[in-house]
């Protein structure tokens, strides 16, 4: 039986600085899925390591449909964490090392809490003092002072965070219009938590992010949209539905360090058109197929079907979706 903590990363690369560091945490599983690119001698101390041959053992429908060399891979890591009995989700990637001090808040508890219905805000202007925005913002907005909770007016209220998003120093998740510009190395302030009420949102990414076990069906990672747009599209459909049980996302200060792989940033921006083109739409989308007497999954079900009809998604992403739903009906 593992911890009931666990982290999931996936990863095409030999043990990095980050995995070694992961696996010495204590009250924490680490769990590494690997892929067909990933070393065939992959081995790392306190890991669980899924080889794509231990994947097709698992016996996970989702295997079936989920595409090989893809981000989506970690969802194996995912489904063999939750049947494991996992309580909490920690996403992260093999690029971000944690600092000592590397935690999240508890589920529950008085926290600096933003205003309701401010519509997209720039969570990243309330750590940093730069230019800088998230992976997925929407880009009419940069710009704008509407998009800048003002710190003053934030009251500590006492909320219920279904995810924490942790920032993450050095090269954090932005998008590629922003490392072409700009790419200006960022080191967060070292601010208080801050939770968005409803109607109050923000892209949230996979790289630094606890999610509990109530809200696990969201960790649906797409797997038929681009790469760069993949967790974005997670991150905005999952904050309408966490609204309807009266969860919130949170961001903290950086807690990792982010040391990134290789990149090409005009790839990168190629990948991340539909981040610059669906965001607000998305939200609409969601927020109109959704409603509280449904479950967690089988609103995210919904929420897919109108994205499909909206031609965000495509039939296929509907079909690993359903795998998804059945194979974690299972175990929640």
């Amino acid at each position: 039986m593992l911890n009931n903590k666990s982290i999931v990363i996936t990863s095409i690369f030999a043990p990095t600085k980050a995995i070694q560091r992961f696996s010495q945490l204590d009250g924490y599983q680490l769990i590494v899925a690997g892929d067909k690119k990933t070393p065939a001698d992959w081995k790392s101390p306190n890991t669980v390591y899924l080889s794509v041959e231990d994947q097709e053992k698992l016996g996970f429908r989702l295997n079936s449909k989920l595409p090989f060399n893809h981000y989506g891979r970690k969802m194996m890591g995912y489904l063999y964490a939750i049947r494991s009995g996992a309580t909490v989700i920690i996403d992260t990637d093999d690029d971000n090392i944690p600092y000592d001090e590397w935690d999240f808040p508890a589920t529950q508890g008085e926290f600096l809490t933003s205003a309701k219905d401010l519509g997209f805000v720039n969570i990243y202007k309330n750590f940093s003092d730069l230019p800088i925005w998230p992976r997925g913002f929407p880009l009419d907005l940069i710009t704008s002072e509407k998009s800048t909770l003002d710190t003053s007016k934030l009251t500590t209220t006492s909320s219920k965070v279904g995810i924490w998003q942790g920032l993450a120093d050095g090269d954090p998740d932005v998008d590629a219009i922003y490392r072409l510009t700009n790419n200006t190395e960022c080191f967060f302030n070292d601010h208080a938590p801050i939770v968005l009420s409803k109607g109050t949102l923000c892209p949230f990414n996979s790289q630094n992010t606890a999610i509990y076990r109530e809200l696990f069906p969201l960790l649906y990672m797409p797997a038929y949209v681009t790469f760069r747009f993949t967790d974005i599209l997670r991150g905005l459909i999952a904050q309408p539905i966490m609204w309807l049980y009266g969860y919130h996302l949170g961001f903290t200060k950086a807690t990792v360090i982010q040391e990134r792989n290789p990149h090409d940033y005009l790839k990168d921006f190629e990948s991340e058109i539909p981040c610059y083109l669906y965001p607000n739409k998305v939200i609409e989308v969601v927020s109109n197929c959704i409603n509280a007497e449904r479950s967690v999954s089988d609103n995210l079900y919904a929420a897919y079907v109108g994205l499909r009809e909206n031609k965000i998604v495509t039939s296929e992403e509907i079909e690993l979706l359903e795998l998804w739903l059945q194979d974690i009906a299972e175990y929640l």
